[in-house]
């Protein structure tokens, strides 16, 4: 059985920030971490998994070519959707500056694999996750657990009836079928954001680039489709590559954060450090190659968090030294194995849908108190 590694072991993050000599806590495991090289960018690892992805779309493309019109073109969908959230890892590094710091060369990395691959528009997904990078787990503050279709603390659960009500009570056995429509919504907030007045799109010629874009893709998919199959055997295999797609994402971003930390808990939350902030709310997957590349180095969490504009490769160089830092400090570090992560995450989900399983839920406008704690958040 998986088991959860919580480095040193705590019930709760100290009361408040223990500061180190020379400046903040974050600051020696930066100089660390910037003496042993880690914050370099590798240009060369990411221009060979960027080609060596581009030719596994490729063969995909030859494979439905070689098929033909026919059904058994329709398991062509699984390595497509892989090579597909391969885009998707290189689309989010671009947007880190993870691959290079020349800013024009990141963007053009970033429209490429993003807009033009997948359809999914860049500003939008950046404003986005730019947001969630600096208040991961707050719910006042990060996008990322507000109250959508899944809700993520006990008082968001107010007020909800119908199909939301019955969503958020079983939105943990829910979780994975809902990914199935994770790639397609993901193209649907872009293409909304992208529209709207007040979206993301600093000028004019964003706009157009992103737009332009993005219909090529739509355009491009659609008609390489309909060009090797028939129409019914293409919107199949459409919907079959979205919703694993969709499923791959999900399970890629699902155990990062969910049932750790939060910060709008805690009376001094909003006064966490870097470090604190980032790392408590964080929970790595322990693994090996194969988890790295399935998950896109983001099982790094706490890494990734710490340093946002690390190389991937590099992440699980760095943390020797953040779990050193860590313990030095007396600061949780969390890390768990490949299931048991989604256990955890899961379990979350299940606990914050129990007051509408129980009927005991608030009603709307009624919240939580400040400082009040979900289950899984007093066992943390």
């Amino acid at each position: 059985m998986s088991q959860t590694t919580v480095l040193p072991p705590a019930a709760a993050p100290p009361a408040a920030p223990a500061r180190v000599r020379g400046g903040s806590e974050f600051t020696p495991l930066l100089r660390t971490v910037r003496e042993q090289g880690l914050l370099a960018h590798r240009p060369g690892w990411y221009a060979r998994a960027i080609v060596l992805n581009l030719l596994g779309i490729a063969a995909v493309v030859a494979g439905l070519a070689l098929v033909g019109p026919s059904w058994w073109a329709l398991p062509l969908a699984v390595p497509l959707a892989l090579f597909s959230a391969r885009a998707a890892f290189v689309g989010h590094d671009a947007g880190h500056a993870q691959i290079t710091a020349d800013r024009g060369t990141s963007r053009a990395v970033q429209l490429v694999h993003a807009n033009l691959l997948l359809g999914m528009s860049r500003e939008w997904w950046n404003d986005k996750h730019n947001r969630h990078h600096a208040n991961p787990n707050h719910l006042d503050k990060d996008p990322d657990v507000a109250a959508d279709v899944l809700v993520f603390a006990e008082h968001q659960t107010a007020g909800r009836t119908g199909l939301r009500g019955f969503l958020t009570r079983h939105q943990a056995a829910l979780f994975f079928p809902l990914t199935t429509l994770e790639g397609i919504a993901l193209k649907a907030y872009g293409i909304r954001a992208l529209l709207a007045k007040d979206g993301p799109c600093r000028t004019r010629r964003e706009r157009l680039v992103e737009g332009c874009l993005l219909l090529a893709h739509f355009a491009g998919y659609a008609t390489l489709l309909l060009a090797l199959l028939t129409p019914a055997q293409a919107l199949v295999f459409a919907l079959l590559h979205q919703m694993l797609l969709g499923v791959h994402l999900g399970m890629a971003f699902a155990p990062n954060h969910k049932g750790m930390e939060r910060p709008d808990q805690h009376e001094d939350g909003d006064g966490w450090g870097h470090l604190r902030r980032q790392v408590l709310t964080s929970r790595n997957i322990r693994g090996g190659a194969l988890t790295d590349w399935f998950l896109g180095g983001l099982n790094y969490q706490v890494e990734h968090h710490l340093f946002p504009s690390m190389p991937r490769p590099n992440l699980r160089l760095a943390q020797p030294a953040v779990r050193a830092h860590c313990a030095a400090l007396g600061v949780p570090y969390t890390e768990t194995g490949f299931v048991d992560s989604y256990r955890q995450a899961l379990g979350h989900l299940h606990e914050v849908g129990a007051p509408l399983r129980s009927g005991s839920v608030r009603p709307a406008g009624e919240g939580a108190t400040p400082g009040e704690l979900t289950p899984s958040a007093r066992r943390s």
